[in-house]
């Protein structure tokens, strides 16, 4: 069956949902959801947005922030593009009716928190729920707009592209999707792609990621030919819950904001030799806590908030005061056992400042693009921020765009000629054990201290998995446990071939055989792109 719309959304977080809602203005949008249309990233974001709205706050100040913190990676129209519209985004979600939290005694002035890397108070939140918030409203006024439609549990399985483009990068025209629920497989057309996936925190054993966060949007991208740029950078944050109940709980950057310190099993502040302390950036702090547990062999580190007041904890992070009161542990009387886990991806598909990537017709906004904001390191709380505003620009171009198209009518391959293929597999438990692989030496040779001998050694390990993966995709049924290993393996292969590219050290990529950060001969951009684009894993 061929579905068709005027512009097709591939993700339910901020990115994909404020794209829709700027879209169904002009035309019908579908938007898929892997799974229920709240499991994204940005239900799970606690911190906020960062945008300048302080009176002692200034424009420059936060681009000044930005480029420190991508350690001179950053692309400065970029920077300058997502930041400048920072207002305009959040008094756009004041109109729509997400509830900041206020200033007492004044609602019409936000309440503003301070995260590391900032030079001013400048992260718009709502306590340290902000992005179940967003979610919240923009996923209702979806609901209410008759040309959006929300597909949950369907999920992209390979892009369809113009057949015999002349020379020319082959138009994308649309997505394969499987519907989880009954196993059958469509085709679903649009004059406009839009990759709002998320990212690919999956792909490593420890993340703060949700499930689905097994980087699919960057992998049907890939094989559909798209570039790809900067996959090295991978964020860690420096501050997931430690506990064997809970193993992707985050516990928010505004914790160190509000006065939270970093300190070792004896108590001993372990940012105390950086000039920032608390509030370096994400790089500095997972690496200094990296270091200090390999140094002592502990399992992890603590974040002490216990001398600020009880009343202001439980008032200013209720989320994670309850959650971990649950467990056992109240922050504000002790400290919280901490980890750095796999968070963001600095990287992806790689895009102009309005969301075009390299395929005509497809356009990723969100996590899942690269769009040069975040250099090597991304700033804290200007992810948000980045989906808000590239979501705005990518329905401007796109809009322009649709104008002159025709809805594509061309026939569709019949790749899935009845919707299934082959067999269910005997042994399902092979699936299985290549997903635990690839995240098992993900973590271990590509984690937050790389070397070429780990990288060559992850790589060699990673072509075998590869080569099993491709056998059952060809001669097992269509599966969505199949289809995300084969998409984190994929992505697994793009981390891996950046950070073999970069012989330097700098920001989120630290490799023990390069240590040195090189300001003379570094590479801007570590661009991929498929020499062999494939419905299979090249």
């Amino acid at each position: 069956m061929i579905i068709k719309s005027d512009y097709l959304v591939m993700g339910s977080g901020i990115a994909g949902l404020s794209f829709a809602l700027k879209a169904a203005e002009h035309g019908t949008v579908s938007v898929l959801s892997k799974l229920v249309a709240s499991d994204t990233n940005t239900n799970l974001a606690q911190g906020g947005i960062a945008a300048v709205m302080g009176p002692d706050d200034d424009l420059k100040f936060h681009v000044q922030d930005t480029l420190e913190s991508g350690s001179g990676l950053c692309h400065l129209d970029a920077v300058e593009t997502v930041v400048q519209a920072g207002p305009q985004m959040i008094a756009e979600l004041r109109a729509l009716g997400v509830p900041f939290s206020t200033l007492e005694g004044n609602p019409a002035l936000v309440e503003l928190g301070r995260e590391g890397g900032h030079s001013h108070r400048r992260i718009i939140h709502a306590k340290d729920m902000t992005g179940q918030a967003v979610q919240k409203v923009l996923a209702e006024r979806c609901r209410q707009n008759a040309n959006i439609e929300t597909l949950e549990y369907h999920l992209a399985l390979d892009l369809l592209t113009e057949k015999n483009p002349q020379g020319r990068r082959p138009r994308v025209t649309g997505a394969w999707v499987l519907d989880r629920r009954t196993g059958e497989v469509n085709a679903y057309v649009a004059k406009i792609i839009v990759l709002a996936t998320g990212g690919s925190g999956k792909v490593y054993l420890y993340t703060t990621n949700p499930d689905g966060a097994t980087g699919d949007g960057l992998a049907i991208a890939w094989r559909a030919g798209a570039q790809c740029a900067n996959l090295e950078f991978v964020q860690f944050h420096p501050t997931c819950l430690f506990h064997p109940k809970v193993t992707n709980f985050l516990i928010s950057e505004a914790v160190r904001g509000e006065g939270g310190v970093l300190v070792n099993r004896e108590g001993e502040a372990i940012m105390r030799h950086h000039p920032q302390g608390d509030l370096a950036c994400r790089d500095v702090v997972a690496l200094t806590i990296d270091a200090e547990m390999k140094k002592t062999g502990a399992p992890c580190v603590f974040l002490d908030i216990t001398h600020k007041e009880a009343a202001f904890i439980r008032e200013r992070f209720p989320k994670i005061y309850n959650t971990c009161l649950g467990l056992g542990i109240d922050i504000a009387h002790e400290p919280i056992p901490v980890v750095p886990a796999a968070h963001y991806q600095c990287g992806g598909v790689l895009v102009d400042n309005f969301g075009r990537s390299s395929l005509p017709g497809l356009y990723a906004v969100g996590e899942v693009a690269a769009t040069g904001l975040h250099g090597a390191n991304r700033l804290a709380s200007n992810s948000l921020l980045e989906a808000l505003v590239m979501a705005d620009r990518a329905a401007q171009a796109s809009h322009a765009e649709a104008q002159s198209l025709p809805m594509p009518e061309a026939a569709v391959p019949r790749l899935w000629p009845t919707g299934r293929l082959g067999t269910a597999p005997s042994e399902a438990v092979l699936i299985t054990h290549s997903w635990d692989e690839i995240r098992r030496f993900m973590w271990n040779y590509v984690g937050l201290v790389r070397s070429d001998q780990r990288l060559s050694m992850a790589q060699k390990r990673l072509a075998l998995v590869k080569s099993e993966i491709n056998e059952f995709f060809r001669n097992f049924e269509v599966d969505a446990d199949l289809v995300e290993v084969r998409n984190i393996a994929v992505v697994a292969d793009l981390i891996i071939q950046c950070a073999m590219a970069r012989k330097e050290s700098r920001g989120l990529h630290f490799s023990l055989t390069w240590p040195n950060r090189d300001d003379v001969n570094f590479q801007r951009d570590t661009v991929l792109e498929n020499p062999h684009p494939s419905i299979l894993l090249s």
